[in-house]
């Protein structure tokens, strides 16, 4: 019994073949079309190479950026990839391939991987951090997504931390890059991981941006470790793959847990497990938990 997967992004589609025996085979990516029409086709006959490899699918499963409601089988709010808003994506989905479809919001798919084979297998309460352009996240309790009444649970992103400026703003370290560039006044395009090698290299300007990003983003997990007490607080994207940046959090964490006299608050703060794999791995956990037509070990 196999599922397909696929994860659409801003700027491309991956894809996959999940089997329970095999887990994810047949990997693979498309760049993201620019209307639905090529999206369908596309899909359409990725479905169909997929099959003709690997043989017959039970159903397919969908990682989403955007508000997903899995209820309705819609996605509402705002994406990069604005013409998969506002339809009804999962019964053209499941037209389109003729199996049952699944939909989720990516980053819910990344805290599913966590919570399923991950970071979070052996715990019942977590908040999973999502650090890239923006700050995205979710929460899980007693094992299961809370996604809130208006589908916000988990955009941590979103938090004032300052009179103008959010935990995005403050933390994103391609925001930051961005701001670095700028205040440089140069045109030469600066990454997050450029800004922290020069930070490590000793430039001051750097050195500011990135411990700005530390601070915000430990002040952000503090408010939230108040507010839900987990077990563990997971950090995905790419800057979780940096190993002082967990750390150097953790103190500061604990530095402001100190401070407001939350001594008895006490979370481990970890690295996410997967990193590419997790949105795929996740889709097939929520098409678990929709359709109960598999069952995951």
């Amino acid at each position: 019994m196999q599922i397909a997967v696929f994860d659409i992004g801003g700027t491309a589609v991956k894809y996959a073949v999940w089997s329970q025996e095999e887990g994810l085979t047949n990997q693979s990516k498309f760049s993201t079309p620019e209307t639905w029409e090529e999206m369908k086709e596309t899909l359409k006959n990725t479905f169909q190479l997929l099959k003709e490899k690997s043989g017959a699918f039970v159903g397919a499963a969908f990682s989403c950026p955007g508000a997903v409601d899995t209820v309705e089988g819609v996605i509402k709010g705002i994406s990069a990839v604005p013409y998969i808003h506002h339809i009804p994506l999962r019964e053209e989905l499941t037209k389109l391939l003729g199996v049952p479809v699944s939909i989720e919001n990516d980053a819910n798919c990344a805290a599913l991987a966590e919570l399923w084979q991950g970071a979070a297998s052996n715990i019942q309460n977590a908040l999973f951090f999502v650090i890239g352009s923006g700050i995205g996240g979710a929460v899980i309790i007693n094992r299961e997504l809370v996604k809130g009444q208006n589908l916000f649970g988990g955009e941590f992103g979103y938090m004032l931390l300052e009179e103008n400026k959010t935990l995005s703003d403050l933390a994103s370290p391609v925001r930051a890059a961005n701001e670095y560039q700028e205040e440089l006044g140069i045109d030469q395009a600066i990454s997050g991981k450029m800004l922290f090698e020069r930070a490590e290299e000793g430039e001051e300007l750097a050195q500011r941006y990135v411990s700005r990003l530390k601070t915000s983003l430990a002040r952000g997990i503090q408010l939230l470790l108040v507010a839900f007490n987990p077990d563990k607080v997971i950090i995905g994207g790419g800057i979780s793959s940096r190993e002082e940046l967990i750390s150097d959090v953790s103190v500061l964490v604990n530095q402001y847990l100190e401070k407001t006299k939350a001594t008895d608050v006490h979370a481990e703060i970890v690295a996410c497990h997967f990193l590419n794999d997790a949105n795929l791995l996740g889709a097939v956990a929520s098409y678990a938990n929709q359709t109960k037509q598999i069952k995951l070990k």
